[in-house]
């Protein structure tokens, strides 16, 4: 059993509180992101599975069994950390065998599970090599294959692509999909970095100053947030948002800001007594409007366009407000032409006003 459980986690360094009753289930061989900006306690808690903080309050639980007082090394997990704490004097074969000689395993078996753990990231070629002599991408799966040889019940990574470039942190996050995908292993997994907690996760947990904001698939968290802070901090470009007066007009809920009033049947939002709210709409939702198009339009000139390949992000002033739209790059304009852009209503995410949260009706279980 390799489930975990934290019930009602607190952790204050004196009189300073970074995790707050904090209450989450795991579930076995499930892949689990922990994800928020610096700060938030991410990796806190996860420091706190493994035993590398104390823990405040609450009580955790790996495989049914309480480890609030456990040593790391009686908890059945294996870390990955961000730098690869790599000793440099030892050759690779010797930094995976470490922990199972302290172990006093036999050397037949030890070099048969590094053999296999180097097999399955590729690093038989490099088993004679001292850590300098390899990329920092190499150095990375080490690491992780140090952590996989005492075939732990709970994998915890802590931000371990942060150090690489982009090319190496894409390369090392499909093999650590593809490692997850294998062994099936519980794994919770620490980032600021989004895509890696969309490409990854099969939920994410989303943080902010040592508090849950919501948990969700990737998709469940991109498509409904549940407030403000997700929607602005889940998906790239980042979504719009645009502060609107609510009323009714025509049958139709009519939302009134950056200079232009947008028209919407509302069924899809509880929008009774409410009075100010937040649009959201991201920017590949805007698509271009036609010229017979005369309702829900953010119009304005293009005053700054960013080529990203097949598309291209076109920023542009709408009543006082700044707004993005990602097109194709067929469609992309020139730089100071007027643009026009209109979207479906079943795009549009609605937030009330002052407590930011989502104003999306629940939807009824099918």
């Amino acid at each position: 059993m390799s489930a975990i459980v934290c019930s009602h986690v607190d952790k204050a360094y004196g009189a300073t509180t970074v995790i707050r009753d904090l209450n989450l289930s795991i579930e076995e061989h499930e892949f689990v992101v922990f994800l928020g900006p610096s700060g938030c306690g991410k990796s806190t808690l996860l420091r706190m599975l493994a035993g590398l903080e104390d823990i405040s309050g609450g009580e955790v639980s790996i495989g049914g069994k309480v480890v609030n007082d456990l040593e790391p090394g009686d908890r059945g997990i294996a870390m990955v950390f961000q730098n690869y704490a790599l000793y440099p004097h030892m050759t690779i074969f010797d930094n995976i065998a470490f922990g199972l000689k302290r172990q006093k395993v036999p050397a037949a078996e030890i070099r048969k599970r590094v053999e296999a753990v180097a097999k399955t990231l590729g690093l038989e070629p490099y088993l004679a090599r001292k850590p300098t002599e390899l990329s920092g991408g190499q150095q990375q799966r080490v690491a992780i294959a140090r952590a996989m040889i005492k075939t732990p019940k709970v994998f915890l990574f802590d931000e371990p692509l942060s150090n690489l470039d982009a090319k190496l942190r894409n390369h090392m996050r499909v093999e650590i999909a593809r490692l997850h995908q294998s062994l099936k292993t519980t794994t919770v997994y620490v980032t600021h970095d989004q895509l890696e907690a969309m490409t990854l996760a099969d939920r994410i947990v989303l943080l902010k100053d040592g508090v849950i904001e919501q948990i969700g698939s990737p998709a469940e968290i991109y498509r409904q947030p549940g407030n403000l802070f997700v929607a602005g901090f889940i998906g790239t470009p980042n979504m719009n948002f645009i502060d609107v007066a609510v009323g009714r007009k025509d049958d139709r809920w009519a939302l009134t800001g950056a200079g232009t009033t947008f028209s919407i049947e509302g069924s899809g939002f509880d929008l009774r007594g409410v009075h100010r709210a937040v649009l959201g709409v991201r920017p590949p939702d805007l698509k271009t409007a036609d010229a017979g198009d005369s309702t829900n339009l953010l119009q304005g000139t293009a005053d700054l366009i960013e080529f990203h390949g097949n598309d291209a992000l076109v920023t542009f002033a709408c009543g006082g407000k700044e707004v993005s739209a990602l097109v194709p790059a067929r469609e992309c304009p020139a730089l100071r032409a007027p643009v026009r852009y209109t979207f479906e209503e079943e795009s549009v995410h609605l937030f009330e006003a002052t407590s930011g949260v989502s104003l999306r009706r629940a939807q009824n279980p099918s």
